[in-house]
Order: C-alpha cells, then structure tokens, then sequence
C-alpha cells in the first residue's frame, strides 16, 4: 500500500492546468480533491500502473479522469485510452463525467454498449473518438471485428475492475488488454478489491502502485439500521416506509422473479413503481430512471447487476428488501446513497425476519458498521432502543 507524503502540495494549482480543465474545475462543485484523487493522480500522470480501492461515491471516476485528459493528444485521430465497465449504466455515467470535464478540449469520446444498434457504434467509430468507454463484451466484438484499432491506446481503466476481473469474463478482460502495445498503462479502481480480483489484476499490470483508501478517509454521512418483519408483511414494510416526508427509495431485490412479484403487489397497493434488471431494454432503463430522479416514482426495484454504478443525485434511500449473500454487495448497494458532494445525508435500511439477524450481525461485523435496529413512529424512523 503506498501513501503520498504530503498529499495536499502535489495537486496542480490551477495555472498549471490546461485551460479547458482549469475551466471545469471552476464550474465543478469541488474545491479541494478527495483523498483517492490526492493519492491515485500522481502515479498516472508518471504513467504508472494503479489498482485502487476506495469507497463508492468518494470520487474515483474523476481520480482517473482529470490525469487521463490531462496526457491525450487530442491532435492524434486515434483512440489513446479505453475505459472499460461492467454495466450500461455505469458507461454512461463515465461518459457524462467525460463531457463534463473535457469540454472545449477537442478531446472526443464514444460509448460502446452491448445491445445497442451496431451501425451507429460504427458510425461514432468513424469519428475517431480518442476515448472509447464501454462494455467488454461489446468492445471485445469490435476489436474482434477489426472496427476498433488498439495499436495507439496508451492507456486502459477497469471500472468496478472486481466484477471485471470475475472469472466468466476473465478471457474476454484478456483479449482486450493484450490487443494494445506492451507499454499501455492498466489501471483499475473499485469499491471492493477481493483478494482474487487483485491478484488476478496483479498478474495483468506491470509493478502496480496499490492504493487503499477506507472510509476513514472518505466517509459518506450514511446511516445504517434494519427494520424486523413478518415475511408475509414485508410489502406492507416496505410501503409504510413510503409515507416518510420527500421519501424516494432504491429498493435491492435477489432476483428479476422476486422484482417483478413485488412490483405487482406494490402497484396493486397503489404505490408509483419502477424497475430496472439484466433483461430490461436499455429505452425501458432510461426512460424509468429519469422519472425517478425526477421524483415520478416513490421506488426504484433493482437487482444488484442493474444497479452497478448507479448514480442517482441525492438519493436519501437504499433499501434491503432481500440482504445481499455477500458483504461486498451491501457495501456496493449502500454505496448508492451518501455519495460524494450530496446536500443529503443517506439512509439504508435492511427488511429482515428474526431468521435473517444472525446474517446481519455477520455483514455488520465484517464491514465494521453499526446497524441499529429501527422502528417506524408518527411516520419516521427511530432507533427502537428509544421506544
């Protein structure tokens, strides 16, 4: 693990900046950088290779963005780096973060997602976009196809590098990474780097900088408490938390059947709903999340595939209707409210039966978190221990 000494002296002042980032910098809502953009933006701009773990929602996009920019030749009509994540939604997250930030720099990009029409992916890929942003399945196809050229990338970014790195896509990762020069720089950044994930990353990278930031560093105003219900009264939970003041709630479900059962008996309670899955088409995707951050739904049902990468401004709530199997997907899911420059503190609540306490404990302890027992009081939530 490497930490930079002195942290705050290396970030550049402003007048050193090109003028199209000095620009976006000044109409940004940052005034200082987070603690990963302090400790990952050095070792790229010296072209390093990086894996980097840090909480979602404390600013990596931008960690490898802002040096990313920086190094393109926007001159140079090839495609200088590819930024590779696992969902569609993710992608085109990056990609609003790309416009945002590489405004009046000539600096293209294009995104590449799989489902989406191919002849208008080919059509972009004639533009000669220098950043590609996209789905490895997809990337991988055109690569394959000889649509997209590899020789000029210098460097290569896994987003959510965990899921990445997972063993069903491992050839594919493969393919795509030993299609540039020997010399491309790799860098990966995720919420949770299991021990595989970075082994695995290891063995791809050459001599990586590996750079972990807790959530000491970068913690996100996020309350965590549990609600304990009957399994039969689980909808009617779930509704009752709906009466809260402002209420908008990201709700995980185990699966797209369980997902579709519930979005029945919600509607059929007269609750406005939406859904998102692996199956979902991506118009269906947009269009549904768009009345949700407009405020048109009271919930949002998700699978935890679907809602990779999700950023929803100030979403106050994450809800649990099933608890995740493993630790890493209730800090992804948690990850989704109390983001980084959010006006609103966040809140996620966990719908258990007696049977799913000791589970909760168990997630508790190794995510060292406190989650408090709730109740519902006057039409807010309380700590129990008080009533």
């Amino acid at each position: 693990m490497t930490n930079h000494e002195n942290s705050a002296s290396y970030w550049p002042v402003l007048e050193k900046l090109p003028p199209f980032l000095q620009q976006a910098w000044e109409n940004s809502a940052f005034r200082k950088p987070t603690e990963i953009q302090k400790q990952a933006i050095p070792p790229i701009m010296e072209g390093k290779d990086v894996l980097a773990e840090a909480p979602t929602g404390s600013g990596k996009t931008l960690a490898y963005l802002f040096p990313i920019l920086q190094k393109i030749d926007p001159d140079k009509k090839d495609t200088q780096v590819v930024i590779l994540a696992s969902s569609r939604e993710l992608v085109m997250q990056i990609h609003e973060e790309m416009q945002t930030w590489n405004a009046g720099s000539g600096i293209s990009s294009a995104t590449l997602i799989g489902g989406a029409n191919m002849k208008r992916q080919l059509d972009k890929l004639k533009k000669h976009p220098r950043v590609i942003i996209g789905t490895p399945g997809r990337v991988h196809e055109l690569i394959k196809k000889k649509k997209l050229k590899m020789h000029e990338v210098k460097t290569i970014v896994l987003d959510e590098g965990d899921q990445l790195l997972a063993p069903e896509h491992k050839a594919t990762m493969e393919d795509i990474i030993k299609s540039t020069l020997a010399e491309r720089q790799l860098l990966l950044f995720s919420a949770t780097l299991p021990e595989a994930s970075e082994l695995e990353a290891k063995r791809l990278m050459n001599d990586p900088e590996v750079i972990r930031v807790g959530t000491e560093n970068e913690k996100p105003a996020v309350e965590h408490g549990y609600l304990i219900t009957d399994a039969r009264k689980k909808v009617d939970t779930l509704k009752r938390l709906t009466v809260i003041d402002a209420f908008k709630g990201l709700v995980f479900v185990r699966d797209i059947g369980n997902l579709e059962v519930l979005a029945e008996k919600l509607r059929f309670k007269g609750l406005s709903v939406g859904v998102i899955h692996g199956d979902s088409k991506k118009e269906d995707r947009v269009k549904t999340l768009k009345a949700f951050r407009e405020g048109k739904l009271a919930l949002l049902l998700a699978t935890d595939v679907a809602a990779r990468g999700l950023d929803i401004a100030s979403l106050r709530y994450v809800i649990n209707y099933d608890l995740p199997n493993e630790t890493g997907q209730y800090i992804h899911r948690a990850g989704r409210t109390g983001r980084l420059g959010s006006t609103e503190d966040g809140t996620v609540i966990s719908l258990i039966t007696r049977d799913d306490i000791k589970k909760l404990e168990r997630i508790s302890k190794e995510v060292d978190l406190d989650i408090v027992e709730k109740k519902m009081y006057k039409g807010e939530l309380v700590d129990a221990a008080q009533y």
